[in-house]
């Protein structure tokens, strides 16, 4: 893998943002499709950064970038999208909340910019699980893709397509929807907020914005189905489930597991993105 905090733990590097405009371009004109990361800024916890849900995303199209190129596929990563929608944790302190409404305006004129300066293929990654973020999400790529017009899909494994199901309106043969699977291991516990999936690829990949001693003081929330169902009404009941803010075992933690999770799911979404090159769909 690719040293993702080379210069500094910048989420602008090897994105758009660090490139010049005759550079974006020249991407245009070869062809490269763009890769957007949708996160949120939310607390995790005592351990993790609020940009959790954005650090994520961001070392995983960096790296499905590489992979991509590898293919001969060229690709660009657009800056990342933080200002996302949280409900569950939106009660906690330092998360910010954001309308859905303006979201998906702000989302669309954004898909609309990219098809202003000639790129055709959009793929969007989201780094967050909240049910109404990725709903809006989705439905501001499929307006986007309408309205720019741009050929838009959104990332999803296996979880994050169940949250989108919680909608009665969503089609699970959408087309929009690019299914892949999911590159895990496997934890005794419930593992949904700031546990130890999140912690290990935050400590493999930005070691240095993790609080690693409070991190290892933190005990298991083991935690049932029931648990995370009260958790997700949020508000009060999330605040009463997770007082501390994380949902699974952050002491657990393994950053060369984290690493290895983010490498094969790069891969997986890289060879999900490709297929969907070649096929010119």
């Amino acid at each position: 893998m690719t040293d993702k905090s080379r210069g500094g733990y910048s989420i602008f590097e090897g994105t758009m943002a660090d490139m010049t405009y005759p550079e974006v371009v020249e991407a245009s004109r070869q062809g490269a499709v763009v890769l957007w990361g949708l996160g949120v800024i939310e607390q995790h916890g005592p351990h993790l950064p609020l940009a959790t849900d954005v650090y994520l995303p961001y070392a995983l199209l960096r790296e499905t970038r590489d992979l991509l190129g590898a293919r001969n596929i060229p690709s660009i990563v657009m800056p990342l999208f933080y200002w996302g929608v949280n409900f569950v944790t939106a009660s906690f302190p330092a998360t910010f909340q954001v309308r859905p409404e303006i979201v998906l305006e702000l989302m669309v004129d954004l898909i609309k910019n990219l098809r202003k300066d000639g790129f055709k293929q959009l793929f969007c990654l989201s780094g967050h699980g909240d049910a109404l973020h990725n709903k809006t999400m989705l439905a501001a790529i499929r307006r986007g893709a309408a309205e720019a017009p741009i050929n838009a899909h959104l990332v999803c494994t296996p979880p994050f397509v169940n949250r989108l199901k919680l909608d009665p309106a969503f089609d699970p043969d959408d087309p929009i929807v690019l299914e892949v699977a999911e590159a895990s291991h496997a934890t005794p516990y419930l593992d949904i907020h700031a546990g130890e999936i999140e912690t290990s690829g935050m400590l493999g990949l930005f070691p240095d914005v993790v609080r690693q001693d409070i991190m290892r003081a933190l005990k298991p929330t083991n935690y049932s189905i029931e648990d995370l169902n009260e958790w997700r009404r949020g508000g009060e009941w999330a605040q009463r489930k997770t007082p501390h803010g994380y949902f699974g075992d952050p002491a657990a933690s393994d950053p060369d597991k984290g690493k290895a999770v983010i490498a094969k799911q790069a891969e997986l979404i890289a060879d999900a993105i490709a297929s969907k090159v070649r096929a010119g769909v």
